[in-house]
């Protein structure tokens, strides 16, 4: 990104009321106890309800039946959506199947969501049943804490099973990073476990008083393998090896993906080279980054609070020279590295330390058990038997690894008997979605139940102008928020109202560049059309090897995104 007239290192200005929501908090309490105690609501109120999000919860309602209970003068049907801390996606089978059952037993919708946070959430949790929700977790090791809103979230970590070592390794400074940057407060630990009140005051070194001014993302990835999607992300560390052993890691910092319709002074953006660190600075380098955006985040307008924001604002270079001077110091010069994939690889395969790992495709990331494809039955067969982990893909699938030969064919029976090994095409296994209806209160257009079809649909245009066996990256993301990182994909659906998208193209396979907006607020007649003439181009006219996106920019079809706080909108 290119330095241009840098601006206030503060933006001064009336701080937006999250801010004082989180400084009126008590360090992220507010008043949820009593919240949980009032039957009258089926939520949680005033501020509560996005104190909640810190703790890892949304409040939603099923928005397919709101007009339905608003006539019957009845207030929207409010559940919970749980989301579990999972550094790098690693779960036990035991873990797994205490979740297995509290889903069936607990939720309304009966399933598990993997996400591309790489980790699960649950949907529909009664107010009644979120403290047990808590509770479970807990005493399976696991949490819920800083999974959502102004804090560092859930650290992603390249789901490698191939290089084992080198992949453990990576992971365990997924889980550093992940401790080291979590809320100190014991707000959550007393609320949800029951534990008693320290009479010590509570204090924030990292995260400050009033925690981070909008939520941070950060990555650790194995390069050639961006299944992570650095480039959606504040915070990335790019493993460096020699002699298959981590030495330390390039850092990338300013990812993000979200913007708002219209709003120019919103933009997605690739994540800025800072440099090379060893290993020994990773904690230190990783604080001091936080800390600077905590300190020179912009806490007056939300929309423009993230960190990609803060470097366009002040400058790379400058925001780079404070994180070295917090850290006492010097990046080295970044370390060769190359991408070359970022999709999961789906079946077997045997890592290099003799045992196997199979990747299983769940579309959307959904675990139910549908009629005749009891998925979410089948993962659980496979975990009373399993005796590696289980690891979430950034990608919403799910590889059960660590598989010994013995034990492989015992798996793979499960899993076919289940239909968790079915034939999918190319296409399938590289298009994905968020959530969307009916639970998310930001959609503006279906995502999750609108893939599979559109898909299909979109196979049949790859077939009749002989490229079926290929893929094009796509994402369709029900609105411009970015969950489901649609601003990084070859083709890319943003919802806008709906039934209606704006079509984004130009981005390419490995995830480093910007789509840019190719034809706006259509619906899908006319997005297929749209995608028909441009396969048909793509099929005849393409270089050896040439990826979609990368077509569509060689071609001249769309101009490249090369610097996108000035020439996204253009």
């Amino acid at each position: 990104m290119s330095e241009k007239h840098p601006g206030p290192l503060v933006v001064e200005g009336k701080l937006s009321d999250a801010e004082r929501l989180k400084k009126e908090s008590n360090y992220l309490r507010g008043t949820i106890v009593e919240d949980l105690d009032n039957g009258l609501t089926g939520g949680f109120t005033g501020d509560n309800f996005l104190l909640i999000r810190f703790h890892g919860m949304y409040q939603q309602d099923d928005r397919d039946i709101r007009a339905e209970r608003a006539e019957q003068k009845l207030e929207p049907r409010h559940a919970m959506m749980l989301r579990c801390r999972l550094p790098g996606g690693i779960i036990t089978p035991t873990q797994w199947l205490a979740i297995d059952k509290f889903a069936a037993n607990n939720t309304i919708y009966g399933s598990i969501r993997l996400t591309n946070r790489q980790t699960f959430q649950f949907h529909g949790i009664l107010k009644k049943n979120v403290k047990p929700a808590h509770q479970m977790l807990h005493e399976v090791g696991l949490d819920a804490l800083a999974t959502a809103n102004d804090v560092n979230r859930n650290v992603l970590c390249t789901s490698n099973p191939i290089e084992s070592e080198l992949h453990q390794e990576a992971y365990e400074w997924a889980k550093k990073l992940s401790e080291h940057l979590l809320p100190q407060t014991r707000a959550y630990a007393e609320i949800w476990w029951d534990k008693e009140k320290v009479a010590t005051t509570d204090k924030e070194p990292i995260l400050g008083e009033t925690y981070l001014p909008r939520k941070f993302k950060t990555t650790v990835v194995v390069p050639p393998h961006n299944d992570i999607d650095l480039h959606a992300n504040d915070m990335n560390f790019v493993a460096i090896a020699e002699n298959g052993k981590l030495i330390g890691f390039n850092l990338l910092v300013g990812g993000g993906l979200s913007l708002e319709h219209g709003n120019k002074a919103t933009y997605a953006r690739t994540a800025s080279e800072f440099g090379f660190l060893p290993l020994d600075q990773t904690l230190a380098v990783a604080e001091a980054v936080v800390t600077t955006q905590r300190d020179w985040g912009n806490r007056t307008d939300r929309k423009n609070a993230k960190t990609k924001y803060t470097l366009e604002r002040v400058g790379v270079e400058t925001f780079k020279a404070e994180v070295e001077k917090r850290a006492g110091f010097t990046f080295e010069p970044i370390r060769p590295y190359e991408f070359t994939t970022r999709g999961d690889r789906f079946g077997w395969v045997k890592g290099i330390d003799n045992q196997w790992h199979l990747t299983l495709f769940i579309e959307n990331g959904r675990l139910l058990d549908y009629p005749d494809r009891p998925l979410k039955s089948g993962i659980a067969e496979i975990a009373k038997i399993h005796q590696g982990d289980f690891r979430l893909t950034a990608n919403q699938n799910l590889i059960v690894a660590g598989v010994p030969e013995s034990e492989k064919a015992k798996v793979e029976a499960i899993a076919r008997s289940h239909g968790l090994m079915e034939n999918v095409t190319a296409q399938r296994e590289n298009s994905m979605a968020c959530v969307a209806f009916p639970t998310c209160p930001l959609a503006m257009a279906e995502a999750e139940r609108f893939l599979p079809d559109f898909v299909t649909r979109v196979e049949a245009i790859m077939n009749e102008h002989g490229v079926g066996d290929e893929h094009i990256v796509l994402r369709v993301t029900g609105c411009p928020n970015g969950c489901g990182r649609a601003m990084l994909a070859e083709i890319g659906l943003v919802g806008k109202a709906p039934g209606r998208y704006n079509l984004h193209i130009g981005g390419n396979r490995i995830g480093t560049r910007i789509p840019r907006m190719y034809r706006e607020n259509i619906n899908e007649e006319e997005i297929l059309i749209s995608i028909n003439e441009l396969v048909g181009r793509w099929a005849t006219e393409r270089e050896a090897d040439e990826g979609f996106g990368d077509f569509t920019i060689r071609a001249g079809i769309i101009r490249p995104v090369l610097d996108p706080a000035r020439d996204l909108w253009e």
